[in-house]
């Protein structure tokens, strides 16, 4: 096994900081409750009811596969990006993926990146920071795809989005171009110093330094032929949740149009993209409502959707998830341990 990919372990400093930890679940806890109080607030139990039985479940179905099919995209953009690195199996990425999203759904604070980047590492032998920096150039080209979507809804469709929404889609524009500038400066940067296209495991060895590690994946990332492709699939990746979103739309009898999905996907995209309590419950729900509000649909219907959706998209993937988890070969104790031991939850690298 590469250096990177084994056991970590806790420090004392780290060990007194869990309170502060708690601290921060709990206030995700609460702010789940008081989405969901806020949500729940003035709704007709009788008519959440009337809607419900009246679901068309053939529509249910598609839109589970599209969801589906959406992480499975996300499994093939990864196994592009961590091409330099050697050779990764396309089944063990989409399973690190699944993995990774069952972790965020029962655990708070969304350790699942954190999780699939471990389960990753070790059954391919990359080291641990390569692949955590690979998540973070996935979550870089998210924040593009994203911006470019708001943007291109924003001038097609003007009316469909509020002020508040507009200020933030320019707000996000801004956050997006600036880290792109920095990621091209520092692969520009390398460029300069490193030549011609090296090895990560020379260039390493070339240039030190506390973050040179991961600036020089991140060069070997954005330089390798495969990263193009990567950004392309990239687009699969949104454009099916959308589908799924639509459908679950279709089902519940909403009867709003694609553009619609567009617009609470962001909405609730960006809602969630702060850690909080497990699966997103009670943001999600009040995001999308909150996105539903957009198209003046009624509180009880927007309310009663933001559950029925919300439950019939996480439904699969917890049980694909919890597949994931058990072929990966941990248990449920395994990965809370592992959860806990992993950078960012309380631990350092050995």
């Amino acid at each position: 096994m590469r250096a990177g990919v084994g056991k970590i372990q806790l420090s004392a400093p780290a060990q007194a900081g869990a309170p502060r930890g708690a601290g921060v679940r709990w206030l995700g806890y609460a702010l789940s409750i008081a989405c969901l109080v806020y949500v729940l607030y003035g709704i007709h139990p009788a008519k959440a009811l009337r809607d419900l039985a009246n679901v068309d479940w053939k529509w249910v179905l598609l839109g589970m596969v599209f969801d589906i099919l959406s992480y499975v995209v996300q499994g093939i953009r990864w196994e592009l990006l961590l091409r330099p690195f050697g050779h990764v199996k396309l089944y063990h990425s989409i399973r690190a993926v699944f993995a990774g999203l069952f972790a965020n759904m029962i655990f708070p604070l969304r350790p699942g990146e954190l999780l699939r980047s471990y389960v990753l590492a070790k059954s391919e032998e990359i080291s641990f920071g390569r692949v955590l920096g690979s998540v973070g150039v996935e979550r870089l080209i998210d924040l593009v795809v994203a911006t470019a979507g708001l943007g291109f809804v924003s001038l097609s469709v003007p009316h469909l989005l509020p002020p508040h929404l507009k200020k933030a889609a320019e707000a996000l524009g801004v956050v997006a171009l600036v880290l792109v500038v920095l990621a091209l400066v520092a692969i520009l940067y390398l460029e300069y110093h490193l030549g011609s296209d090296p090895e990560p495991h020379l260039a390493a060895k070339r240039l030190t330094g506390r973050f040179m590690p991961a600036l020089v994946g991140l060069h070997a990332i954005g330089t390798a032929p495969s990263f193009y492709p990567a950004v392309f699939v990239s687009l699969g990746i949104p454009s099916l949740q959308i589908l799924g979103l639509w459908s679950m739309m279709r089902a519940y009898g909403l009867g709003l149009p694609l553009w619609a999905a567009v617009v609470v996907l962001l909405v609730i995209n960006l809602g969630v993209s702060l850690p909080n309590a497990p699966a997103n419950v009670g943001s999600y729900q009040f995001f999308c409502v909150l996105g539903l509000s957009v198209f003046d649909v009624e509180k009880t219907s927007a309310a009663g959707f933001s559950i029925f959706g919300f439950v019939m998209l996480t439904l699969p993937l917890l049980l694909l998830g919890f597949v994931a988890m058990l072929r990966s070969g941990m248990s449920f104790r395994g990965m809370r341990q592992r959860i806990r031991e992993l950078p960012g939850e309380g631990g350092r690298p050995a």
